[in-house]
């Protein structure tokens, strides 16, 4: 009766782990053994890694990557320039901890897309507010927020954002409306937040693509100034595992 009042308050105050835990430890002889401050401790790691890992779900689910990709799971066989020293290096979110933005370039199939979302997820594991989203998706979002009045409760998102990845620039031309909003979603992540973007322009065009001279200055000013960049190269990945797989 008494263990369950405990179980009772305990799933109440949302311990949830701690629950589970003190669970476990009434079902397995072995625990009783142990001392009280040893079990005691082993509660609290019990419902730290349950609050951890409840956290990491929301991050990862809020964050909407595209792929299941980690930075463990880089492929450096393949030559197409990327450094491992660099790799790792990025890996710490030292970037995102000051800032930086990182500028992903490279041929269609090299793996941009998929290094974007394994920095993206190592973002969420070290407890950052990630979101990935396709360039075409982010203008039609913004559009679509100044349409129906969320456009002050987006603008508010994107700029509270440790990390946003925003994929395939250089897809299509940018309207003026285009090259004014992606100006000012970066000028209210300026020294706040980081931004990562990928390309298949190298990223010397950039300046060309984005069209109004004096915009793409401001644009480049606050992406290249603390931007630290990966220049891809080679063959399609994806035509190098499809014919691995064959």
């Amino acid at each position: 009766m008494l263990n369950e009042q405990t179980f009772d308050k305990l799933y109440a105050m949302k311990l949830i782990g701690m629950a589970e835990g003190f669970k476990e430890q009434l079902e397995q002889p072995s625990f009783r053994s142990l001392s009280f401050e040893e079990r005691f401790g082993m509660l609290v790691e019990r419902q730290w890694s349950w609050k951890e890992n409840k956290r990491l779900k929301r991050l990862l689910r809020d964050a909407k990557l595209k792929l299941q990709a980690c930075i463990e799971d880089i492929d450096y066989r393949t030559a197409r320039g990327l450094e491992k020293s660099v790799i790792l290096s990025l890996a710490s979110c030292n970037w995102i901890r000051n800032h930086h933005n990182l500028l992903i370039s490279g041929p269609t199939g090299v793996g941009k897309t998929f290094l974007a979302c394994a920095f993206a997820q190592r973002a969420c594991r070290e407890g950052f507010r990630t979101f990935y989203i396709r360039f075409p998706q982010f203008f039609y979002q913004i559009a679509l927020a100044r349409a129906d009045g969320s456009y002050s409760t987006l603008m508010k998102r994107l700029s509270k954002t440790h990390l946003l990845a925003i994929d395939d620039l250089g897809l299509a031309p940018l309207t003026d409306t285009e090259r004014r909003d992606l100006l000012e979603v970066l000028e209210d992540r300026n020294g706040s937040g980081s931004t990562l973007i990928t390309s298949q322009l190298p990223i010397e065009n950039w300046h060309d693509h984005i069209g109004d001279p004096t915009i793409a200055d401001a644009i480049l000013d606050r992406l290249i100034h603390n931007g630290h960049r990966i220049q891809l190269k080679g063959g399609s990945m994806r035509k190098k595992q499809k014919l691995d797989g064959n």
